[in-house]
């Protein structure tokens, strides 16, 4: 694991934490006028409309009943539409900047700064394609991510006024580059998102319902605690099998077996021994998991409530220098091995799987030695919180159909 890869400090967290509550209710906003331009939640379009922005006000009314937002006598309810626009927008050109931070924003093959996107898209404007330096950057992420955009989605067809985007931007670029470097940022970046949500959920005392659950649930787990789960399970199993009866026999103390155990980014500093009185004999404090399979290939490990997946990384950063110990292979094929065999994540919330599967995505690309930006094995991430919007009598219908049941 790269050294530089350090958890957020307080200052720069608490920087995180005022750019995200602010540019939550910019990007609301934004959605909101875009919307209305386009007359999505009327009863009627617009007669200023041209043919193409009537064809997107009909995706979008569509998009926004599949969320969930119900259309009465021809009025469409747009709030959960309004929810989605502000929050793919605003992480497009986030995740973009976590990207280029990391020299992985990819243009044609090679990694392009932000400033060269700023030059590219004065290049596109002059061949007629009008476009802005971080809408061009956005473009990228999202071409790179399909897991964690949907590319095909009318919510990007949208482009929101200028004074709005221009507001964001400058939101974004105020935070410092060490905000992109750190190992934790992603995971506070959905906590940060949903904290004035959050709090006016809980100040309204209202009973929690589904659209309220994603918001006053997620809880940021803290490295420190991450390190101490995965360093007394995973790594005493592999301890068990890395320390010699005679290392478990003649160690002098915890620290020693430690060190004895670890690996190059495997420290195993939370990892607790204790000694038998009358033997001598160390063994790990939480045992040894013989029930687990031998090969780490076999290994299925599941986090049922993986939010922004600082489980599934840190994971991943434990076990891939594991498969390349054991089973001889090289950084990227070891990432891939990992991401292919080893890590599962569930959640309710659909945006902490984007979130998790950029973190995975991310972490795999600047793994040393792994040579950035490649076509990853697919992620084993699924959203279990789905709203079904569909009445009864659709499910009967369907029941009732040959062709279906066939």
């Amino acid at each position: 694991m790269d050294s530089s890869m350090q958890p957020l400090d307080k200052t720069l967290r608490n920087q995180l934490d005022r750019t995200v509550r602010k540019a939550r209710p910019v990007a609301e906003q934004a959605a909101e006028a875009a919307l209305e331009q386009l007359g999505v939640g009327e009863e009627t379009p617009p007669s200023y409309l041209s043919d193409n922005q009537r064809a997107l006000r009909r995706r979008l009314r569509a998009h926004a009943r599949s969320l969930g937002d119900p259309l009465k006598e021809g009025a469409q309810a747009v709030t959960r539409l309004i929810g989605e626009i502000a929050y793919e927008h605003w992480h497009r050109m986030l995740f973009a900047r976590f990207l280029a931070e990391n020299e992985l924003l990819m243009y044609d093959g090679v990694a392009v700064t932000l400033e060269e996107c700023e030059e590219l898209a004065e290049e596109e404007a002059e061949q007629g394609e009008r476009t802005s330096g971080w809408a061009l950057a956005a473009r990228l992420a999202s071409t790179m991510l399909p897991q964690v955009f949907r590319v095909d989605s009318p919510v990007f067809e949208l482009t929101l006024a200028a004074e709005y985007q221009r507001e964001l931007e400058e939101l974004l670029a105020g935070l410092p580059v060490q905000v992109f470097h750190a190992s934790d940022s992603l995971g506070w970046v959905y906590q940060f998102w949903q904290t004035d949500n959050k709090e006016r959920i809980n100040r309204s005392e209202v009973k929690i319902g589904a659209d309220e659950l994603p918001a006053v649930t997620q809880l940021f787990t803290e490295p420190y605690m991450v390190s101490f789960l995965l360093d007394n399970s995973l790594g005493a199993w592999w301890a068990a099998r890395r320390l010699s009866e005679a290392d478990l026999a003649s160690a002098e103390s915890e620290q020693a077996l430690r060190d004895k155990a670890s690996l190059p980014g495997v420290p195993l500093e939370y990892l607790r021994f204790v000694k038998d009185e009358e033997t001598g004999q160390w063994t790990p404090a939480a045992g040894t998991f013989d029930a687990w399979p031998e090969s780490l290939a076999e290994l299925k490990t599941l986090d049922p409530c993986c939010g922004s997946g600082h489980f599934l990384v840190a994971a991943l950063l434990m076990l891939v220098p594991m498969r390349m110990e054991l089973e001889g292979l090289n950084a990227s094929d070891a990432v891939d091995a990992v991401l292919r065999d080893n890590l599962h994540g569930l959640e309710i919330d659909q945006r902490c799987v984007e979130l998790a599967a950029f973190a995975l995505a991310l972490t795999a690309w600047r793994y040393p030695g792994t040579g950035g930006y490649r076509k990853l094995p697919e992620l084993h991430l699924a959203c279990s919180g789905l709203p079904i919007n569909a009445k009864k009598s659709e499910w009967l219908a369907l029941a009732e159909d040959p062709g279906f049941i066939e």
